[in-house]
């Protein structure tokens, strides 16, 4: 039971895949910035991972708009389905899993080659990230061309 219940927060936060592993190494030491909160907590908001997708590919203001469109509705999703209560936890994390290889793949359709190429490198490093941490890290998806 535990185990499932790790890997469904493994699921949960393969959702946040692309700002994960930066917004951990770049928060705000404790006490910084806003409101006295010197760090993330919890998941990242669609808002910071555009930021953070813009801050490491470049993206210009228009690919920022269709990344912040396609996050909003891998979150619209994500509710959704974890409001669903008819679907077993092994069916909904596949469904997850689903919603995040859609969003991925819609992510990269955005971006230039070169954009494509470092997302590529982003997505590696933190399968390998959730791999050394007890996750999924090879969901069996290989990157794609």
């Amino acid at each position: 039971m535990k185990k499932n219940a790790i890997r469904f927060l493994v699921v949960a936060f393969a959702l946040a895949a692309l700002s994960l592993p930066a917004l951990a190494q770049n928060a705000p030491a404790a006490g910084a910035g806003e409101g006295g909160q010197g760090h993330y907590r919890g998941m990242p908001t669609v808002d910071q991972r555009v930021h953070h997708l813009t801050r490491m590919l470049s993206l210009s203001s228009d690919q920022q708009a269709k990344v912040k469109s396609i996050l909003e509705d891998q979150q619209t999703q994500a509710t959704s389905l974890r409001q669903d209560t008819s679907l077993s936890q092994a069916d909904r994390r596949a469904k997850f899993q689903q919603i995040h290889e859609a969003t991925q793949g819609k992510i990269r359709d955005v971006l230039t080659d070169e954009q494509k190429t470092k997302f590529d490198q982003m997505q590696a490093q933190h399968k390998e990230h959730m791999g050394m941490h007890g996750g999924q890290g090879n969901t069996g998806s290989e990157k794609p061309q």
